[in-house]
């Protein structure tokens, strides 16, 4: 390529970024010192000065441009978010730990992993335990994370609820997120029989794991809700109670659900809350719903108050952390680890 060529070429570039956000015709350049300067092979320092100002018009044009696309994309999020509590100018700086952050006891935070096989439900079941509607229109779930904080009888507490969902086919990170959940919720619809399989599959790995990383030499008992979801579909189930008791046993903890229209799910939650030693104000009917800074303020000067009665602080409420993301696979990894050390030195990964 020669100097010249060199030379015109981030011009073209920036031409083309320029006509294609003013809808101006690509094909020629319009500008009278661009045109002189494209029709001149070796232009001189006058020429060389004005396309550089020009070009410097041109870059600050398309600059601005882009600002105001990412104002008009910024406000098509928010006006799509009405279920957040506060605007995004007001949202704490990063996601709320509480017990990094000193407000909570370690028994206070609770992981409740999420699995089952697609289109049965989950991230509606999901929605309704963080107090929003259903949602009709379908959207394959590739992972959700949410944190729901609590302040009930003057503590706090901290739940976790992760969508394992695009773990279906990673069978070893989907043995992380079960090595790390505190309480499980297998879904399926009872309209499809095959999605109870896979229960039953997902729950016999989950025992397993438990028993692994505990070095028990029988499968583990481990905390579990089994969901069978669209129970308003009525006459269509294909899968009752009477053969979910049979293959899983009569202590299981099975509920008949319908994210749609509510039937079952505030027994689901309660369960939940039971089963990982959680207040019963934790189900979305017995608490009202604040502002992540109200609950953060409300935590603080709960702090404040350490030593005293704690009768009399208010009714049971939660706040919905906006920026909660999941913790990195190492923070997870760890997690397992001093998990197992407490009973036996792990001899390896327990992951693989």
């Amino acid at each position: 390529m020669n100097t010249t060529e060199k030379f015109y070429l981030p011009v073209d570039g920036i031409l083309e970024m320029f006509n294609s956000l003013t809808g101006h015709n690509q094909s020629r350049i319009t500008h009278p010192v661009l045109q002189s300067a494209a029709l001149s092979p070796a232009p001189q320092l006058p020429i060389v000065s004005n396309i550089s100002k020009t070009g410097m018009g041109i870059i600050k044009t398309v600059q601005g441009r882009w600002r105001q696309q990412d104002k008009k994309v910024a406000a098509s999020r928010s006006s799509s978010s009405g279920n957040r509590q506060v605007s995004n100018d007001r949202l704490p700086k990063r996601s709320v730990d509480l017990l990094e952050l000193g407000l909570t006891k370690p028994r206070n935070c609770h992981r409740i992993v999420v699995l089952g096989a697609p289109k049965v439900g989950k991230t509606n079941i999901l929605q309704r335990f963080l107090g929003k509607e259903f949602e009709e229109h379908y959207e394959p779930t590739t992972e959700d994370f949410h944190r729901k904080l609590f302040h009930i009888g003057g503590e706090a507490y901290q739940v976790d609820l992760l969508d394992a969902a695009s773990e279906r086919n990673f069978p070893a990170k989907r043995r992380l997120s079960i090595l790390t959940g505190d309480t499980f919720l297998l879904v399926f619809s009872l309209d499809d029989r095959e999605s109870f399989h896979e229960v039953c599959g997902l729950l016999d790995e989950i025992k397993a794991a438990k028993a692994k990383l505990l070095k028990l030499k029988h499968p583990a008992r481990v905390p579990a809700v089994i969901c069978g979801n669209k129970a308003d579909l009525g006459a269509q189930g294909a899968v009752g109670r009477s053969e979910v008791t049979e293959i899983l046993g009569e202590d299981v903890a099975f509920f008949e659900t319908s994210a749609k229209d509510g039937t079952g799910l505030e027994g689901l939650f309660r369960a939940l809350a039971s089963l990982g030693g959680l207040p019963d104000e934790t189900s979305p009917s017995r608490h009202e719903i604040i502002p992540i800074l109200t609950y953060q303020s409300r935590c603080i000067g709960q702090r404040g108050r350490r030593g005293r009665s704690t009768r009399g602080l208010g009714a049971p409420c939660a706040a919905m952390d906006p920026l909660a993301r999941r913790p990195s696979f190492t923070s997870d990894l760890r997690l397992v680890l001093r998990s197992s050390t407490k009973h036996n030195k792990p001899e390896r990964c327990q992951i693989q």
